[in-house]
């Protein structure tokens, strides 16, 4: 038997430690447990520290106490209800599920790609990739099959499509040109994180959208870079056969009444969009603030999400009804539904993370954590830059070990929000760095959930690739990532260029 490359070993190192983890939602279990044991023992030992902005001093909190124990009790539901990331992300999923199960999004994701020029297929591949992630699911199940079998009719090799399209798709996570359900819980939790220092910040999901839409641009160029560089080359010309079975890419093709629906939708997006324009552009719009006229504090920016899931709705509603996918009214609430089923790992992940961020709070000892480590950092003498820097580099390892990204921030945002916000950093300039960090490595863990999934993809075009085969493929995307996000994030900050409408990049605490 060949021995394993040392690349291959330490794989699966990295896929056994991560194995070893508990189920995201019983980590926020032991480590809610865990913050109520360290809350009494600091508590017994006179842990504290002095608040930089009142000057008086923040104390920890006995969790096990009889106080404690009431509020734990009292507040469990409330905990819940009450957590910024539950609710946007719920109603958003309501519409985009609407657009989804209609065929509305896949039909567009397939349109863009099929009448894609000869000259810019990679390119838009990828570009394609990063914007399926509105729709959760729809990138890894239906654009990472659907790239291989393009590249095949190009004639070119099928699991250069899968690299470019999973780099993308993956990769790419946190980038978009829309505001999606990634923003609204990443948002969420940074609010909740800020408000341990601050308890009127409010991080929204525009918070990055003009550092997304930039990076959205930035991941395609560069994962295009990577696979015609390096990847094309290195898998050489494909031997036409090799997969299970053969389809036609032309089944794929856009049908009539696909193409009549996909015009009536679009139409509607038109209809919306000027409605939102006619509220925008007027001085004294509906949807600008009532009393500054301005766009940043508007009705328009706090009714984002559920504008986002009403045309969503919209649009697939009219989809669904035109090409024959929804028959009935209740075919439209079977969609919800359906959607609304395959939140369920996110709706019990919430319900502990929120019990987790409550206690964490109660305690103080995230902020006196977020104190302590500010001033050390304070001390080292680094700027902003290469704390952010250093900060992607940890959220990259981090990323290997634990591969949710909203169970990964429900655990850092409490301490490191803070912490940077005392430093004089912004909490969406701390979430920017987050995301590079950890959608640069998504592609390289064996911990992503989809990962068996690519895998498989593969397998049906190449029999004998194996772990290593995705690693040696995905390895040079990530580093190129992480190296060209994190440029593009230093330059942002040096530049002081806002991160989104309402994203500052520094914060005066007074």
């Amino acid at each position: 038997m060949e021995k394993d490359s040392l690349v291959q070993r330490f794989l699966n190192k990295v896929e056994g430690w991560g194995n070893a983890l508990p189920h995201p939602s019983t980590l926020f279990v032991y480590l809610s447990l865990m913050v109520i044991v360290l809350s009494s023992l600091g508590s017994l030992s006179g842990l504290s520290a002095l608040h930089p902005l009142s000057g008086k001093e923040v104390a920890a909190v006995n969790l096990l106490s009889a106080s404690g124990l009431q509020q734990i009790l009292g507040s469990m539901v409330s905990n819940f209800t009450g957590f910024a990331p539950v609710g946007p992300v719920l109603v958003v999923m309501l519409g985009l599920g609407i657009a989804e199960r209609s065929g509305l999004i896949h039909t567009c994701l397939r349109l863009v790609v099929l009448k894609a020029p000869a000259n810019s297929l990679t390119f838009i591949v990828v570009l394609t990739g990063v914007l399926s992630s509105i729709a959760v699911d729809s990138g890894y199940v239906v654009m990472i099959p659907l790239a291989a079998l393009i590249f095949l009719a190009a004639g070119r090799h099928p699991l250069a499509g899968i690299a470019a399209c999973f780099a993308g798709v993956s990769g790419g996570f946190s980038a978009n040109l829309l505001v999606g359900p990634v923003d609204a819980i990443l948002g969420g939790i940074s609010t909740e994180a800020a408000q341990l220092l601050e308890p009127t910040y409010e991080v929204s999901a525009t918070g990055n959208y003009y550092f997304i839409i930039a990076s959205t641009f930035l991941i395609a160029t560069l994962a295009t870079w990577v696979t015609e560089r390096y990847i094309v080359p290195l898998l050489g010309e494909y031997k036409q056969g090799d997969q299970e079975e053969e389809i036609a890419p032309e089944s794929l093709e856009i049908s009539t009444e696909e193409s009549k629906a996909l015009g009536l939708s679009l139409s509607v997006g038109g209809l919306i969009v000027l409605v939102v324009l006619a509220g925008l552009i007027p001085e004294n719009g509906f949807l600008r603030h009532p009393e500054t006229g301005g766009i940043i504090k508007s009705p328009f920016m706090s009714g984002l999400i559920a504008l986002i899931a009403l045309s969503a709705g919209l649009m697939g509603l009219v989809f669904g009804w035109a090409s024959g996918r929804f028959e009935s009214n209740h075919d439209v609430v079977v969609s919800m539904e359906e959607t609304m089923s395959t939140m369920a790992t996110y709706i019990v992940l919430m319900f502990f993370a929120a019990q987790f961020v409550s206690y964490f709070s109660w305690t103080n000892l995230g902020l006196i954590t977020a104190i302590k480590g500010a001033g050390l950092l304070k001390a080292s003498g680094l700027g902003a830059i290469p704390l952010m820097i250093l900060f992607v580099t940890f959220c990259a390892f981090a990323n290997l070990l634990i591969g949710s990204a909203s169970a990964k921030w429900a655990i850092m945002a409490p301490i490191f929000i803070p912490m940077f916000m005392l430093l004089g950093i912004a909490p969406e300039t701390v979430q920017a760095a987050y995301r590079v960090g950890d959608s640069s490595t998504n592609i390289i863990t064996p911990l992503m959930p989809y990962f068996a999934l690519v895998y498989a993809f593969m397998r049906r075009y190449d029999k004998q690739a194996g772990m290593g085969t995705i690693i040696t493929l995905m390895l040079p995307y990530s580093l190129v990532f992480l190296a060209g996000w994190g440029v593009m994030l230093s330059i942002w900050i040096a530049t002081g260029a806002p991160l989104g409408p309402d994203g500052s990049l520094f914060l005066d605490l007074k």
